[in-house]
């Protein structure tokens, strides 16, 4: 878990080919289970309703065996979501500085349209806002790891060796 750009999907990807499970990309699931994007479920049927949905996807790929799940951003923040997953796996918060989130985000936002269109100070300024109202939920994981050394294989192999070294239940 971590904030949007924090790495998530590229260290729980790698991180599960390291273990041999299998690899879920929340929001990607929601998409393919609903047939369509995220952003058309938030502008169709708001965050309450998608926030529902993230919900009761989150429990069912929870129930799954031998699996690394990257949640949403906002997913551990909502409906008791936080406690289900501690209570399913060792969870890993990505902690990530806002300028490495903000630098992340400015080199790509054509991937990510809700961002396309602010200004460098408003983006950074909703990554401050967002990440002081999530932080009390993220560092509530089992793990917590630094997120900014993922630019390159050889960092994402870095970090999963000392993440491995440091907690070899996993």
């Amino acid at each position: 878990m971590g904030y949007m750009a924090s790495g998530k999907t590229t260290l729980g990807r790698a991180l599960a080919k390291t273990l041999g499970r299998g690899f879920i990309d929340l929001d990607f699931y929601i998409e393919q289970r609903f047939r369509t994007t995220i952003r058309r479920i938030f502008a169709t049927k708001g965050e309450g309703e998608f926030r529902r949905m993230e919900r009761e996807m989150l429990r069912e790929v929870g129930e799954m065996q031998d699996v690394v799940i990257a949640c949403g951003g906002g997913t551990p923040c909502f409906h008791g979501n936080m406690d289900y997953m501690l209570s399913r796996g060792t969870t890993i918060y990505l902690e990530t500085a806002e300028s490495r989130i903000l630098e992340r985000l400015l080199r790509n936002r054509a991937r990510r349209p809700l961002m396309a269109e602010k200004k460098e100070e408003e983006l950074a300024a909703e990554i401050h806002a967002g990440l002081t109202a999530r932080l009390p939920y993220y560092t509530r994981a089992a793990i917590c790891h630094r997120g900014e050394q993922l630019e390159s294989r050889r960092q994402i192999s870095d970090t999963i060796a000392a993440i491995l070294a440091a907690h070899p239940e996993l």
